[in-house]
């Protein structure tokens, strides 16, 4: 059967993906013990892996089988590595926020539960993975599925695709071995359906199927920040909008390297607490005609007072975007900061005080004032007395 897996007498797994006379199975290892003329068994199973509770915490490979020398683990059921994507009655919109911890994202380009974001940008290392191809094209399905066991059991789920441009290029090495006809690039032609399958089947289910989730981050490669090349072009076209990631922004200083003027999420606010979506649309806008204002007063010598103010305004916003590795914020704790530099308080502050002055601020508030905490997380507003807390606490 297309999709079979087969056995090779001295154990290589094979998955047959072309039925033709003499070229039929692809390996999942390199073979090199296999033999002219050595038996290959049929198992009558298509491509699936094994599924269970017990892969929590653990780390697999491509064939699901445990990599972390932890021992094997226990599986009673099994799941086909390529799968329907659950139908439109089958899902509800995105409405429950994923939170990062990152205000930038968190704030300007929210992803939701379910959501597929891509995240795009160069390199900064040319790593090649050293894996057959055929386990880096099927890499990213037993990911998948495995999603799938727990997001169908009323879970909530998130896989990253690191990175789909690698997968691309496998399956383009796989199928000129396989002698498939090549398409736009020397890919294959069904390279693009390849990726809306997997894509597909992230999603926030229904009332009536639990209302489990897969959240999606493909992660795309581009050369030199061109994002009009085939593959990126493909992923932008099926994903719920992109964060772009920028080196030159990168070379700046400026962490995590997001370019929030050409970053989108397609879902929005929808993703956001209502507390959020008090504050945050400000910050997108200010930040946008500040990059404009710092474009056109590199050419101006004298920039009048209105002008000045706003520049040292967005330099403070851009200050208040920058967060350490591994350094996540609560919801909360970003609405403090958000609203400290959009409303001004920042502006009398050296930008060297800026992020120090953040910190101190945010361990105030959960020492003196932790009801503000307790609106927030309760009535998910930003509501009169959270503000005034919020403003003695600065005042402080």
């Amino acid at each position: 059967m297309a999709g079979e897996l087969v056995e090779f007498e001295e154990g290589t797994i094979g998955i047959a993906l072309n039925l033709e006379s003499k070229n039929v199975v692809v390996l999942m290892d390199d073979g090199l013990l296999i033999q002219e003329g050595s038996s290959v068994k049929e198992t009558g199973r298509i491509a699936q892996i094994p599924v269970s509770e017990s892969y929590l915490s653990r780390v697999i490979n491509a064939l699901a089988k445990p990599i972390d020398g932890r021992g094997e683990i226990s599986a009673s059921e099994s799941r086909l590595i390529e799968s329907l994507t659950p139908s439109i009655i089958s899902r509800r919109s995105v409405y429950e926020p994923l939170q990062t911890g990152l205000i930038a994202i968190d704030s300007m380009i929210p992803i939701g539960r379910g959501q597929r974001e891509l995240i795009i940008g160069d390199r900064q290392t040319a790593e090649t993975a050293d894996s057959p191809a055929t386990l880096q094209y099927l890499a990213p399905y037993t990911g998948a599925a495995l999603a799938e066991y727990f997001m169908y059991r009323e879970r909530h789920t998130l896989i990253i695709y690191d990175d789909l441009s690698k997968q691309a290029h496998a399956y383009w090495q796989m199928s000129l071995l396989l002698r498939r006809p090549p398409g736009r690039k020397a890919y294959p032609w069904d390279v693009f359906y390849l990726h809306s399958c997997l894509l597909e089947r992230a999603a926030k289910l229904s009332f009536q199927l639990g209302e489990g989730s897969m959240t999606a981050l493909p992660i795309v490669e581009t050369q030199s920040g061109d994002v009009s090349t085939y593959i990126p072009t493909n992923v932008i076209s099926i994903t719920d909008g992109q964060i772009f990631l920028s080196a030159d922004l990168f070379n700046a200083g400026l962490r995590p390297a997001i370019n929030v003027g050409i970053s989108v999420s397609r879902v929005g606010s929808a993703a956001q607490i209502k507390a959020m979506k008090q504050v945050a649309g400000k910050l997108k806008l200010e930040l946008a005609q500040f990059t404009e204002l710092e474009a056109f007063a590199q050419f101006v010598s004298d920039l009048d007072k209105a002008t000045q103010n706003q520049l040292a305004r967005g330099q403070r916003l851009r200050e208040l975007l920058k967060q350490s590795q591994s350094a996540p914020l609560t919801v909360e704790e970003q609405i403090v900061t958000i609203y400290t530099g959009t409303n001004g308080y920042l502006d009398s502050l050296e930008i060297g005080q800026v992020r120090k002055f953040l910190v101190e601020l945010r361990a105030y508030l959960k020492t003196n004032k932790p009801q503000f905490k307790e609106i927030i997380s309760s009535t998910k507003t930003f509501t009169g007395e959270a503000e005034a807390l919020l403003k003695d606490a600065i005042k402080e």
